[in-house]
């Protein structure tokens, strides 16, 4: 029977502020003694950990970004990275057992990322996973980075029954792959080049947009899709990556140098210098994020149209996972392909699709349930990590050889803005593309919608 102070309706713990729901999973854990596994995650920028017992509850957790640290520098510097893992991983450990409110003894398991990832931020990790096993006799359990992305959907959503098909779109990686079990996974595409998250950032960059004060402190990625919504998505128009080519594989890096292209012509032709903004960034944003997600869409259509031809079993159901997946806008845009599909759409809560502990521990419950047997402490010195993992079996072959032609597929352009807040969601003005009848003196007009400041040591520019 619960203690007085923990008596709640249901056992969810629905009306408990966070600190109650808390205390009531961590009386659970005791009563019941379930097993607990600390999740630990290096693997880029983000030092994360977290405690989930086997049933999935989150029992507690704690995270460090060094979001702010690397957009000073317009990307993540691997040995900053490092440093900064090394500074804060302690503390992110000891304040993960203090929110879980658990003794180090009374840990079952611990999971870390091993692969892939960035090296020198991958060692940090595994390094404090191993000591902190030995020290405790804990069994490790090594785990593959993206099928921890792939796996999360079902530590929140007990209802994503596997299998299922899974996009992984993040800042170092583009996939799609059939999940057929926790450690079964079958690779349909990848990008060949640039991922979706890489080359937001450096089309962010090359906007300058950190010179806008609101953006300062946000990803590429989050400040493109941010000033998006000011913008129409007709201005300009990308040519479609890999269109000649029957696969599932993704390109990133086409409209990257596109826009760069579009950049300079531009700012030369208005006279543009320094930290100034171009005065149409917003419909740039805009119409490079309708076509990456467009090119996405489409490489995700043949996966789901290869499966039905194969009769690989996915269960009508697609996972979209990885840091790009906290974007609105591509979310909205894949419900449209899910809902004319017959596809039941799924996607983890922003914080979970993120690099974070919770991911790296579930996955290490999942392993431990289909009997995967851990590392013992003494063999973690022979454990090493890998930079570079493949994901499951390679079938993007298989899928190229099939030579799919995916039908004409009209995405509800004024839905979409609709659902992503774009303020020309009610209608569009006419002709506001940017073309040959449009010159640098119409552009030039634009101007007075952003005022340049100077703030100290450095030029801004925002939003009038």
């Amino acid at each position: 029977m619960l203690p007085s102070f923990l008596k709640v309706p249901s056992i969810t713990g629905a009306g408990l502020t966070s600190s109650g729901r808390r205390s009531l999973l961590r009386y659970l854990h005791h009563s019941t003694k379930r097993k607990l596994v600390l999740g630990i995650e290096t693997s880029c920028d983000d030092t994360g950990m977290a405690i989930v017992d086997e049933a999935g509850n989150i029992l507690g957790e704690a995270h460090h970004s060094q979001l702010r640290t690397h957009v000073r520098f317009g990307g993540v510097l691997p040995p900053l990275a490092r440093d900064l893992h090394r500074q804060n991983i302690a503390k992110v450990h000891s304040d993960t057992l203090k929110a879980a409110g658990v003794d180090p003894r009374e840990i079952d398991a611990v999971a870390v990322t091993t692969r892939p990832g960035m090296a020198l931020s991958l060692g940090v990790g595994l390094e404090h996973a191993k000591k902190f096993c030995k020290e405790n006799s804990l069994p490790l359990i090594p785990i593959h980075h993206m099928e921890a992305h792939a796996l999360v959907v079902r530590c929140e959503n007990r209802s994503v029954d596997l299998p299922y098909l899974v996009l992984l779109v993040s800042g170092g990686h583009s996939q799609v792959a059939v999940v057929r079990d926790v450690t079964d996974f079958a690779l349909l595409g990848s990008t060949i080049d640039d991922a979706p998250g890489e080359a937001l950032d450096k089309i962010a960059r090359r906007l300058k947009l950190s010179n806008l004060r609101e953006f300062r402190e946000l990803s590429g990625g989050a400040s493109v899709e941010l000033l998006a919504k000011r913008g129409d998505p007709r201005t300009m128009k990308y040519h479609q990556p890999l269109s000649d080519r029957k696969d599932c594989n993704f390109s990133f890096s086409g409209f990257k140098s596109m826009t760069t292209s579009q950049v300079m012509r531009l700012e030369k032709g208005l006279g543009i210098r320094g930290d100034a903004i171009l005065p149409n960034a917003a419909d740039i944003c805009a119409s490079v994020q309708y076509y990456m997600c467009l090119h996405i869409m489409k490489r995700v259509f043949r996966a789901i149209m290869f499966c039905r031809r194969k009769g690989i079993d996915f269960g009508d159901r697609l996972v979209i996972s990885g840091g790009v997946a906290c974007s609105l806008y591509l979310r909205a845009f894949m419900r449209q392909l899910c809902e004319a599909e017959d596809v039941e759409l799924f996607v983890p809560p922003p914080r979970l699709c993120s690099d974070n502990g919770v991911m790296i521990a579930w996955n290490g419950v999942e392993r431990l349930r289909v009997g995967e047997k851990p590392k013992s402490p003494h063999e973690l010195d022979e454990l090493g990590f890998e930079p570079s993992c493949s994901l499951g079996e390679d079938l993007r072959e298989q899928v190229s050889r099939e030579c799919i032609r995916i039908p004409r597929f009209k995405i509800d352009l004024v839905r979409l803005l609709t659902e992503t807040g774009n303020i020309h969601a009610s209608g569009f003005p006419p002709d506001r593309g940017i073309s040959p009848k449009r010159t640098s003196k119409d552009l030039a007009e634009q101007i007075k919608l952003l005022e340049v400041h100077d703030s100290e040591d450095t030029k801004t520019a925002e939003l009038a």
